[in-house]
């Protein structure tokens, strides 16, 4: 397919303005993490390690240094987390200042479950998924995200299957040994054992939540319950985060002397994403406007959109799909088994309208542009490999994450003659397609 052709997932033919633009001299750019409680100091130490790592691969000149400090009026709302970098990349000097959008703090609040209450959302989002026949759809799409899905259940049952052994084992042993003390096997004599079982069995629970870090259940339950708990539609609490989102950036557009004004969203910050930008156009931008990019990374948009009542985020992806004012590219690589790889997040929702101009839907290709020893390394390391459309890269194709982020291109100049992969997905595929809330 052409990727030129209107309604396709490409980019405009090129125009002579696109050509002939000066180079970017400053940019913002708005980083929107995906669902992580972990502070937002992370992805500034992540940046400053990887971009050093890619500049000596790549031979260009890349540097970090703090964010300026906010004003501390009184009552003055803080300004996002952030720094600033200055790159020479292919002899043209840049200065970007990075933001990070932080919805952390929701992501910890819905986290904040017992044992007894994540085994309840389990019950709950399984539920959802199935009776709603959004889990089918998922499963036409790729395996990797639905795998992904699917393991936190059945990592918390093997968890809750050992600790009841353990309990059957506890209870077993206790009365084996009443049975060599020759006293009587009543229901009295068998409490302690029941006691000793359960508070074992719930030690090993308790262990098996505090090593979270290497296994990843609770933590990935919680994700998929967050969404799923109001069946697609946004919480209040991340529909008041989005309006915040949109004045901050809105603030950035108005104070001129940018060239570019960038958006990047990871895993489940493009759909936050999609809805900020749709707000901030819908709103209306001023007179005069830098250019505006949208960068979304390894997106699970679907897991959301194909919800019942995600009527919200499909309305926001049709009309985002549309619009002129924006360039989105949408990046993902099939190595990464936490995303849905080469799924056109508007096509797969069922809300393409005739006019579709965007995303631009490419690979990353990670078995192409990291080294063979490299992608031994990570092959299996899924939630690594999530994270590194924001890492360097041993041989870089045409993407290159801090050229795009600090380099002297826009989003649109640097994609303008790049085609969809081919092997893309962009057909319709979710159940419900309505824009407007049921």
């Amino acid at each position: 397919m052409d990727s030129a052709v209107p309604g396709s997932a490409g980019p405009e033919p090129e125009t002579s303005q696109d050509v002939n633009a000066a180079p970017v001299r400053a940019r913002r750019v708005f980083y929107i993490p995906g669902y992580d409680p972990i502070h937002p100091r992370r992805y500034r130490e992540l940046y400053r390690k990887e971009a050093a790592a890619q500049a000596e691969i790549s031979a260009y000149q890349i540097a970090l240094r703090p964010q300026a400090k906010a004003a501390s009026n009184e009552g003055e709302k803080p300004r996002p987390y952030g720094w600033r970098v200055s790159a020479a990349i292919d002899d043209h000097p840049v200065r970007s200042e990075f933001s990070v959008l932080v919805w952390s703090d929701i992501v910890r609040d819905s986290m904040d479950a017992s044992i007894a209450g994540t085994y309840l959302q389990l019950i709950r989002t399984a539920w959802i998924y199935i009776t709603s026949g959004t889990l089918g759809r998922l499963m036409r799409l790729r395996k990797g995200p639905v795998i992904a899905a699917l393991y936190p259940v059945g990592m918390l049952l093997v968890q809750a299957l050992l600790a009841l052994l353990l309990l059957w084992a506890c209870v077993a042993g206790w009365e084996a040994v009443l049975a060599l003390l020759g006293d009587q096997m009543s229901w009295v004599l068998q409490l302690p054992g029941w006691g000793i079982g359960a508070a074992a069995a719930l030690a090993l629970l308790r262990w098996f939540k505090k090593q979270d870090g290497k296994f990843f259940a609770y933590y990935l339950m919680h994700d998929y319950a967050y969404s799923a708990a109001s069946r697609g539609e946004n919480p209040p609490e991340l529909e008041a985060r989005i309006a915040a989102f949109k004045e901050e950036i809105s603030a950035a557009l108005r104070a001129g002397d940018i060239d570019e004004l960038l958006v990047v969203g990871h895993s489940s910050g493009a759909h936050v994403g999609v809805s900020v930008l749709a707000d901030l156009i819908r709103e209306g931008l001023p007179e005069t406007c830098p250019e505006i990019g949208f960068l979304s990374l390894g997106q699970v948009v679907p897991m959301v959109s194909f919800l019942p009542r995600a009527s919200r985020l499909r309305a926001d992806l049709q009309y985002l799909s549309q619009r002129e004012e924006i360039a989105w590219v949408d990046v993902s690589a099939p190595g990464d088994g936490c995303a849905f790889a080469l799924c056109d997040p508007v096509s797969v929702s069922g809300v393409a309208p005739p006019d579709k101009r965007w995303p631009l839907v490419f690979s990353a290709a990670f078995t192409q542009t990291l080294s063979p020893a490299r992608w031994a390394e990570l092959r299996w390391r899924f939630f690594r490999l999530h994270f590194q459309y924001l890492c360097a890269f041993d041989r870089p194709g045409d993407y290159d994450y801090f050229r795009i982020t600090a380099g002297a291109q826009t989003l649109r100049q640097r994609y303008r003659s790049r085609k969809a992969s081919g092997s893309r997905i962009d057909v319709p595929v979710s159940k419900y397609i309505s824009v407007r809330p049921e």
